[in-house]
């Protein structure tokens, strides 16, 4: 599956920003009925990044995964590759 079907877009609010700072993680709205695993590949193809670890949650909004980066990656510089600042 194409891994643009599966994450949707980056969810950005004041919370997610300490994520990206304190815990280097980013949150991505994503389709509703993809697991973690389909979630991981994804974020590790589009980015060509290695992730360790993917929680998710169900609000209104949607899907939400909060994707943890290994330490050699900045989530800084991948919220800066996707427009996020």
């Amino acid at each position: 599956m194409d891994p643009y079907d599966i994450v949707l877009h980056p969810y950005v609010t004041e919370k997610t920003m300490n994520h990206m700072e304190n815990n280097n993680a980013l949150e991505f709205i994503v389709r509703r009925k993809a697991t973690k695993q389909e979630i991981k590949q994804a974020i590790e193809t589009m980015f060509e990044t290695k992730v360790l670890s993917v929680n998710t949650k169900i609000e209104k909004s949607g899907k939400h995964a909060l994707v943890r980066f290994a330490d050699e990656v900045n989530a800084e510089d991948i919220g800066m590759r996707i427009g996020i600042f």
